[in-house]
């Protein structure tokens, strides 16, 4: 098991390079089996999420392969529909390949999906959605079977804007017959990507970016080269790092406006921002001062953002009150945080964070994705040396974090 050795109290100062969302190239991913021409995803970063993608779609008879950072999907020989159990127990994001599946095959099997554990995070809305579109769906001993003689649109309301069920049905859209319309769509910049991705290929897409999106079916799609969204959250870990250092970053490959959620709450911390271009410049301001937030849909506060923030407050001066409204269970890494010092208070959804000067370094474990980046954070951070152990979590999302850091001057080393 690897783990990571942090030797914090070091300032961050450098540039770095925002990688391409994972967010966003997973359902690329699942949208490439939708035709039979070739696919190249530009800038692909070979995160587990994207590795264990990969061994889905093998799994289906889709062959892929790297070449450099870009990755070639091509589904002419794709045969099957059933997503193994060990599969998509990995990781959530194994559910996007429903929509397709259907799409292509008039049938898909597979597993309730697995993932982070940070929440319940029930499938109910992409299901419902998908028998709006005349799709059967049979559910018994945690196997889920999608069958339909004809795929058709339709009106589709969710009771909340999920990504996931919003990019489902986008892709059950893409060649179902006639007009499909989503009524209180999620916005995040990850489903417009999606949009503008399927349009490359020919879809019909419109609306992305907006609670109403419109998909008008075609009978076909070919292939594309596409380069993703980049990593909003990616780049706000690093963005947060510095300021928990009290450091300087420069990152580039950036749109500020989709972030702009986070650099307002980082200028409350006192950092000064500059956007040039596709380059944000973030420089840690004399203190660090608390802050609230609450997480919400796009264009709120990134769910995906809230642990690195708890870090981020344990170490600003006063109290800081972290609202987490998305996902119920999504505190874990406050213990492990409150083991290195931090005074971190949680009832229900509501964390209560006492600044304190500084962390110590202390041995830890990453319990999910976003939990251990924000102990990445508290380690760089902290006096002495912190281990994280368990960061296969941290790899599913995060490319070389270690060679990252070290780029910009920290003692980070993987073993």
């Amino acid at each position: 098991m690897a783990k990571y050795i942090i030797k914090g109290g070091i300032r961050l100062d450098g540039k770095t390079e925002a990688e391409s969302a994972k967010n966003a190239v997973l359902p690329l991913l699942a949208a490439s089996v939708l035709t039979d021409g070739e696919v190249v995803i530009r800038n692909c970063p070979p995160i587990l999420d994207v590795e264990s993608m990969i061994r889905i779609l093998r799994e289906l008879g889709v062959k892929v392969r790297f070449e450099g950072k870009d990755l070639i999907v091509n589904s002419s020989s794709m045969h099957g529909y059933t997503i193994p159990y060990n599969l998509s127990k990995e990781m959530r994001s194994s559910v996007f390949m429903l929509g397709a599946l259907i799409s292509r095959f008039k049938i898909a099997e597979a597993s309730y999906p697995g993932g982070c554990d940070i929440g319940l995070r029930p499938i109910d809305l992409h299901l419902h959605g998908l028998e709006q579109m005349g799709v059967k769906v049979d559910e018994a001993g945690g196997e889920i079977v999608c069958r339909a003689e004809k795929l058709k649109g339709g009106n589709i309301y969710f009771d909340f804007p999920s990504v996931g069920a919003t990019e489902n049905i986008i892709l059950a859209a893409a060649t179902a017959e006639g007009r499909t319309i989503i009524h209180n769509a999620a916005k995040e910049p990850e489903v417009e990507d999606l949009q503008n991705f399927l349009n490359s290929m020919g879809a019909r897409v419109a609306g992305a970016g907006t609670s109403v999106i419109t998909v008008d079916g075609v009978k076909k799609l070919h292939g594309t080269e596409y380069k993703p969204l980049f990593d909003r959250i990616e780049a706000g870990t690093y963005l947060v790092a510095a300021a928990a250092t009290g450091g300087s970053v420069e990152i580039s490959n950036c749109n500020a406006e989709k972030i702009s959620a986070l650099l307002h709450k980082l200028c409350e911390n006192t950092c000064k921002i500059t956007i040039k271009n596709d380059i944000i410049y973030l420089r840690s301001g004399s203190g660090r001062k608390s802050f609230n937030i609450e997480t919400l849909p796009y264009p709120g506060f990134p769910t995906d953002m809230q642990a690195q923030m708890v870090a981020l407050a344990s170490v600003s001066e006063g109290i800081s009150v972290i609202r987490e409204n998305i996902f119920e269970t999504r505190f874990k890494h406050v213990r492990e945080l409150n083991r290195m010092g931090a005074n971190i208070v949680v009832k229900d959804r509501v964390a209560i964070v006492n600044g304190v000067k500084e962390l110590h370094g202390a041995k830890v474990a990453a319990h999910d994705l976003r939990g251990g980046a924000a102990l990445m954070i508290a380690g760089l951070n902290a006096r002495g040396t912190t281990v994280i152990e368990d960061v296969k979590h941290v790899e599913r999302g995060y490319y070389k974090p270690e060679e990252k850091f070290r780029s910009l001057g920290a003692d980070f080393v993987r073993v």
